[in-house]
């Protein structure tokens, strides 16, 4: 799950070298993504709706997995 997230960001962004993405949890997991100050918009979208849908890939993601997943979006 956390490829696929990095996948997605560095694929948005502007700056895909300061792409950082944590995972922890075990069945619910927990997904920090973190980009630079410039890209956060792209990453957010109008009104979350970006960021929205990233969340829905990454749930059934985890989903397939048997797990459980949310997604922060963090300032740098």
């Amino acid at each position: 799950m956390k490829d696929l997230i990095e996948y997605i960001a560095k694929s948005l962004v502007e700056h895909p070298e300061e792409v950082s993405v944590k995972q922890s949890g075990g069945n619910r997991v927990r997904v920090e993504l973190s980009v630079a100050k410039d890209d956060m918009g792209r990453v957010i979208g109008k009104g979350g709706k970006v960021a929205n849908s990233i969340r829905t890939l990454l749930r059934v993601a985890a989903e397939r997995e048997g797990k459980q997943a949310t997604l922060d979006v963090t300032e740098p």
